[in-house]
């Protein structure tokens, strides 16, 4: 099946609220509806033809360090993997770094698990963007909510307001 892509500022209903409001800032992000239960990136690549090279994926992390909590949202492609507890940590100068519980990713940022993006998260959040990302044309992310995803250029995720391009993987 063929994903219909469209301009996200018109289809506003097809985004998460945070989403929605960070949208209107950002040149050629599109969006295109999907069967929510393919939202996970594997089944989502196989129903839609989109290779996992151009699909990337939001990861939210926790880091700790003198019984203080931050997040970071972390970018890599769908055939990567971030290094949480080697680069991340040590950028973040954590002491411990893990994957945030599924229930503090949502609640955190008012989107669905599986919707996670980059786009519209927590200002005070840094989103570290793996260089692979960011010198992409074009990738398939998250859009908030699980039947929806947006594209957009990896040069419009390092140009967020707190991205940061390093090798994210590990």
């Amino acid at each position: 099946m063929a994903l219909h892509w469209v301009p996200a500022n018109d289809r506003t209903d097809l985004l998460a609220d945070p989403v929605a409001l960070a949208v209107p800032e950002l040149e050629g992000v599109e969006v295109a509806e999907i069967d929510p239960e393919l939202a996970d990136t594997a089944a989502f690549c196989e129903r839609y033809g989109v290779t996992l090279d151009e699909s990337a994926n939001c990861v939210v992390v926790a880091a700790k360090r003198g019984g203080e909590t931050r997040y970071v949202a972390c970018m890599v492609l769908a055939t990567m993997r971030v290094d949480v507890n080697g680069v991340v940590r040590r950028h973040l100068d954590a002491r411990k770094a893990s994957f945030a519980p599924m229930a503090d990713a949502v609640e955190l940022t008012g989107m669905e698990y599986g919707g996670i993006t980059p786009l519209g998260l927590p200002a005070d959040w840094p989103v570290l963007v793996d260089t692979h990302v960011a010198e992409h044309p074009r990738v398939v992310i998250g859009s908030g909510v699980r039947r929806s995803k947006l594209a957009v250029s990896g040069a419009t995720l390092a140009g967020l307001k707190s991205a940061e391009v390093l090798p994210l993987a590990g």
